[in-house]
């Protein structure tokens, strides 16, 4: 009984410390994170719109560097920046969440401009959509 009660005890410091330890991991420095995937918005979407499961496997959590227009600027409650790259497809777009843990040089973009940013891709739902993203000169 007490060899069991030592390794339920070993086991729940060591789970405990692996909680932690993946609580406080630093993030990716977005700025200097080397891209995996360079692609167009257009191609993007038709990815996840001609198969998802397949475009899930090569995109999802990757660092994406996606190039188009832009289509849209909003800014949600928490003061997150999205710029929502234009498709063709006026259902769907894909939209980039500026890193709110980094400096951006500029957070206006006008519409039809030609940008490019980078960022974790997070999959599709309407959109597909880039989290902590930055602009790429």
């Amino acid at each position: 009984m007490k060899k069991y009660l030592i390794f339920l005890l070993l086991a729940a410091i060591i789970g405990g410390g692996a909680a932690y330890f993946m609580a406080n991991k630093p993030h990716k420095n977005m700025t200097e994170a080397k891209a995996d995937i360079s692609i167009d918005a257009v191609s993007l979407l038709g990815a996840f719109e001609a198969d998802e499961n397949a475009a899930n496997a090569k995109y999802l959590d990757k660092v994406v560097e996606v190039k188009g227009a832009v289509a849209d600027v909003s800014k949600s409650d928490d003061g997150t920046i999205k710029v929502t790259l234009d498709t063709g497809n006026p259902m769907s777009g894909v939209i980039c969440e500026l890193d709110n843990l980094t400096q951006h040089p500029r957070t206006e973009f006008p519409l039809g401009e030609q940008v490019t940013f980078k960022g974790n891709c997070t999959g599709m739902l309407m959109d597909v959509v880039l989290v902590r993203c930055v602009e790429v000169k």
